[in-house]
């Protein structure tokens, strides 16, 4: 501001009041710019979290634990019951665990990891001493609501469950655990032996959802955790308050046919109506990254450059789709 304005009544000479108010704002002004010189930059974000293993243990057949730590010592960021961790292996690839110690306990987090594919034998050579990069806690599993509640997991689904049943103390509450057989279960003796029914395949046959909703108390909040099966099984014939996680994506329902461009005048590939994105991107770019598949992790997203359900925000191509035509992506 260094000419007054006209006056306020339209008269071509200058405002007395505004020719007053020059020098205040010119010396405001100075004073705010020096203020911002004398300010410290901002420091770029690092969602990262460094930590190295502090111990590896087996826990049941094909089942190893995996404790976790800040290399100098210092407190982890806190959690809740159901939060999981991204962690980026030695390889590079990124898998999601859940946090199966104690909440309280911010000196470490546990993890635990079923031997099934090449991230969870990576996980399963991890020795004390070797540093690794996670992401989180997250929370897609929210332990959230009043009790009563029935818990029900399945094998290595016990992970996210377990701290949900030490919470729920206090509550009424019930467990219901199942897998092939007891060498399979991990952490069986950290439950408390009441309020907990233990069963196996080779003890009782499948279970039904007869069986495994039995014990729920009247008005109960299930709590499921485990193989996609043991989920729909036990979602389609529980008519209350559900909460699930997944170890698999779920199946594409009710989906159309679309196309997706890879690039501006790319190749263009077709998506089947009961198949994904990502499935039909990675037959012609397998070294696409991806992770949980079930559209949480945000590894897959992809930037659209038309078309797509989110141009703003990115396609997840685990899990969204087109309504028909077709998206160009950004690869």
């Amino acid at each position: 501001m260094s000419r007054p304005p006209a006056d306020l009544y339209g008269r071509q000479r200058a405002d007395r009041m505004f020719r007053a108010l020059v020098p205040v704002v010119g010396a405001f002004r100075r004073a705010s710019e020096r203020g911002a010189r004398r300010q410290p930059p901002v420091r770029a974000v690092d969602r990262d979290l460094r930590v190295v293993v502090r111990s590896s243990s087996v826990e049941a057949d094909g089942v190893v634990a995996v404790t976790l730590a800040d290399p100098g010592g210092a407190p982890l960021p806190g959690w809740r019951p159901g939060c999981h961790l991204d962690v980026v292996l030695p390889s590079g690839l990124v898998r999601q665990y859940s946090l199966c110690g104690d909440p309280a306990d911010r000196r470490t987090y546990r993890i635990a990891v079923r031997s099934v594919g090449a991230g969870s034998a990576e996980a399963h050579a991890l020795t004390a001493g070797t540093p690794l990069v996670v992401r989180g806690p997250r929370n897609a599993f929210p332990f959230v609501g009043p009790g009563p509640y029935l818990f029900i997991a399945g094998g290595i689904g016990i992970t996210p469950i377990l701290p949900m049943v030490h919470a729920a103390r206090g509550s009424d509450w019930r467990l219901v655990y199942t897998g092939r057989d007891r060498r399979s279960l991990p952490f069986l003796a950290e439950l408390p032996t009441e309020r907990v029914r233990v069963r196996t395949d080779d003890e009782h046959g499948v279970p039904t959802a007869a069986d495994l909703l039995r014990d729920a108390p009247p008005g109960a909040a299930v709590y499921c955790c485990g193989p996609a099966p043991l989920i729909d099984l036990v979602k389609a014939a529980w008519p209350g308050r559900f909460h699930a996680e997944r170890f698999a994506p779920p199946p594409v329902v009710g989906g159309r046919p679309f196309e997706l461009q890879l690039g501006v005048g790319g190749p263009v590939v077709p998506v089947a109506a009961d198949e994904t994105a990502l499935t039909a991107l990675r037959r012609v770019r397998p070294d696409v990254a991806y992770s949980c598949r079930q559209g949480f992790c945000g590894t897959c997203r992809v930037r659209v450059l038309s078309g797509g359900p989110s141009e703003e925000d990115g396609m997840l191509v685990c899990v969204a789709r087109a309504d028909g035509g077709r998206v160009v992506l950004d690869v």
